[in-house]
């Protein structure tokens, strides 16, 4: 699985987030991924936190493993030769630019397509090229805003809050992966290529609607939006005598398991409480004892205690305290490996293993303009044409 796509080239021209995420898994997948990044750099680069050399955040290291990295500046006259070879030569073309600033630079899906029908074009944008919002500037935040995950929290706890992390750019991304794999898979079939648009305010609509539109997924409606299990103030972490605990119950066994171990027998034969259908009807009251306080025992207590039960049931961690899981110790999920610029730093392998394997975490992320030169040979340019370029300032080479 791990060489599903290789000898397929994308030429990738994304930044920040939710395009690198798409084409890290893409890389993992087999795909020889070129990263055309202009000479100031990806945003992340520095918008992901301090590194040593500041070139390189911890989240722009982790996103942009495996992938070739070209310094181009695509307003140059003299890289419009440069990315028309490096279309004609790459299977599957990404970006997740503006539309109308692609249309500028002459590098959007019409152009492209127009001149080479057999290439897939994957265009992520924030709001489709439809409709009121097409074409408006965004970023995660504004999306989660919009997209109905922020106003989550204002019917939970009465005001709207941001889920703190990228979430809409990693779940688009990896929607994006997908959604070229399968327009890889139809050119096999059929030999033509594609247009694919994953609009980011849609996807991350349709996840919310999923699941919160509820009741008003019937007409008439039988009651509001919203599923009130995740709704509840009371759907929370629950605070230990020395931390907290994550657990969830939800079949009759469960509960009554739970009761016991918590020592409220008496609600037992409550029959509010008795079965599935019963608590959802009374699903305040239920969250309500299900969210109190378990303060007579330390979390490791209480772990033993509800898994003992088989209740499932995890520490509530912190960043800090993830990061010595002993599972993902044990698992390896992170190493180190001596980067050129910023020295020693933290791997993350993917989470995904086939046939016994896990993907190969492939090469680094790298410098800016760490394989301008190569990949330019590799298009036909002669010596002396790749140093004009570089003068020029059409491209930029790293320099060790």
């Amino acid at each position: 699985m791990f060489e599903a796509l290789k000898g397929i080239k994308i030429l990738d021209m994304t930044s920040v987030v939710v395009g690198p995420v798409a084409t890290w898994r893409l890389s993992q997948y087999g795909a020889e991924v070129i990263k055309i990044e202009h000479p100031i750099g990806d945003l992340m680069r520095g918008l992901g936190g301090k590194s040593p050399s500041g070139e390189h955040s911890g989240t722009y290291l982790h996103l942009n493993r495996g992938k070739r990295n070209l310094c181009l500046d695509l307003k140059s006259p003299q890289a419009q030769s440069i990315t028309d070879k490096l279309i004609d030569w790459c299977d599957v073309i990404i970006a997740n630019m503006r539309p109308d600033a692609l249309e500028r630079l002459g590098l959007g899906p019409k152009a492209i397509q127009s001149k080479h029908p057999e290439k897939i074009y994957c265009l992520i944008t924030g709001y489709g090229t439809e409709g009121p919002y097409a074409g408006l500037p965004t970023y995660d935040s504004v999306l989660q805003g919009v997209s109905g995950i922020a106003g989550l929290s204002q019917l939970r706890d009465g005001k709207p809050a941001y889920v703190p992390m990228l979430i809409c750019d990693h779940v688009v991304g990896e929607i994006t992966s997908g959604a070229i794999m399968a327009a890889i898979i139809d050119r096999y079939k059929t030999g033509k290529g594609a247009f694919v648009e994953v609009p980011m305010f849609e996807t991350m609509a349709t996840f919310v609607l999923q699941e919160h539109l509820a009741q008003k997924s019937f007409d008439p409606a039988v009651g509001p939006v919203g599923d009130l299990r995740l709704l509840s103030p009371h759907n929370q972490p629950v605070k230990t005598k020395d931390g907290y605990i994550s657990f969830t119950i939800n079949t009759d066994p469960q509960v009554t398991a739970f009761l016991k171990a918590t020592e409220r027998v008496a609600l037992l034969t409550d029959p509010r409480f008795q079965t599935v259908a019963s608590r959802a009807e009374f699903v305040s009251e239920w969250f309500e004892v299900r969210g109190a306080p378990l303060l007579s025992k330390t979390t490791e207590e209480w772990l033993l205690a509800l898994r003992a039960v088989d209740i499932p049931a995890m520490p509530c961690h912190t960043i800090d305290t993830l990061i010595e899981d002993p599972h993902l110790t044990q698992v390896q999920l992170m190493r180190t490996e001596i980067h050129p610029v910023e020295g020693k730093t933290v791997v993350i392998r993917s989470s995904i293993k086939h046939n016994g394997h896990y993907a190969p975490v492939n090469s680094f992320a790298q410098p800016k303009g760490h394989d301008t030169q190569a990949i330019l040979r590799e298009l036909g340019y002669t010596p002396t044409e790749i140093t004009q370029l570089i003068n020029s300032k059409a491209a930029l080479s790293y320099e060790k």
